[in-house]
């Protein structure tokens, strides 16, 4: 079959790769659309050490069962695989498991014509959904999962809050919409990238600024959910949030400074970490996207899986303007 690879740092190549081989109670799965995400560009830059080339990367992605109970059947993937009989898999919080895996971490992932997955992470999918849009159920779902965490936290109705999203890819701008749906009015995203920036004001009414021609105020928002997770943004997190205000961290860009953590001590300030999703997040994600409640969806790309290293080599000079660019096999 075709893949795209991550051979090397800064290297995708479109080759030849063996076909997947399935384990037992696993479903074999034709892609259709595959997502780029953050975790992919960190991988390719060699920032991640758990994933190590030569790989196939990719877990936002959308397909056909080839074999399985359900052949012919469209499915989104839940790419994160767990074990199902510990206490937090039970719990309903199955991406705190211990034994958690990724497709595109430690296994192949979805930059590929096909790929092997447990059968129990299939999410069908309305037949007439457009597949592209259908990818966005992953990061969707962790823009749910972390407005959800937050929303527990808030000492009142979201809805009555100021909002600010760090960051306009794909989980900030998604973070924004579901926001946006849950009645939040006071909400702003903020991108320093000005191709996105324009991208955020032309395909939906979000009010987008660029925070470094203008900072955000100090304490002046409720919560703030950093889809970036740098140290520059975390600084302007703790900045900018109220007293008693909550920050969700849900980007991974790196792992240096940003914590004032005497103004979160003497601020009451929350600071909630944000891994991934619940396989519920996912399934109530799909019905969100397929319904419109997030909009229309026109800002992703679609692109050729066989034109990928163009496509990681356009996000890694910020070229695209795209918040999510999606990859067709």
């Amino acid at each position: 079959m075709k893949a795209l690879v991550y051979t090397a740092n800064k290297e995708m190549t479109y080759r030849e790769e063996p076909a997947p081989v399935s384990e037992p109670d696993d479903a074999l799965v034709a892609i259709e659309s595959v997502g780029i995400c953050g975790s992919d560009m960190h991988a390719y830059l060699g920032h991640d050490s758990r994933r190590v080339p030569p790989l196939i990367l990719g877990h936002e992605a959308v397909g056909t069962v080839v074999e399985g109970s359900e052949p012919g059947r469209k499915v989104v993937l839940n790419p994160l695989i767990t074990c199902g009989e510990c206490n937090e898999c039970l719990d309903g919080r199955q991406n705190l498991c211990a034994q958690r895996d990724l497709i595109g971490m430690y296994r192949a992932g979805a930059f590929a014509e096909r790929i092997a997955i447990p059968e129990r992470n299939l999410i069908p999918v309305p037949e007439d959904m457009n597949s592209a849009q259908a990818a966005l159920t992953e990061p969707g779902a962790t823009a749910l999962h972390a407005v959800l965490l937050g929303e527990r936290t808030l000492h009142r109705p979201i809805s009555e809050c100021r909002a600010l999203v760090v960051g306009a890819g794909s989980v900030g701008l998604l973070t924004a919409l579901i926001l946006k749906d849950k009645g939040v009015e006071n909400l702003k995203i903020a991108e320093t990238n000005e191709l996105r920036l324009n991208t955020v004001r032309q395909h939906t009414s979000l009010e987008a600024f660029d925070p470094i021609s203008k900072p955000p105020r100090e304490s002046d928002f409720d919560i703030i959910l950093d889809a970036v997770g740098g140290e520059s943004t975390r600084t302007m997190a703790v900045n900018s949030v109220k007293p008693g205000g909550v920050i969700v961290h849900i980007g991974l860009m790196d792992n240096k400074g940003g914590m004032d953590i005497r103004r979160l001590t003497l601020q009451e300030i929350t600071f909630i970490g944000c891994y991934t999703y619940s396989p519920v997040d996912m399934r109530v994600t799909l019905d969100k996207l397929y319904s419109g409640a997030l909009g229309g969806l026109s800002w992703l790309e679609q692109r050729p899986l066989a034109e990928g290293a163009a496509a990681f080599r356009d996000l890694l000079e910020g070229k695209c303007a795209a918040p999510k660019v999606v990859l067709q096999t």
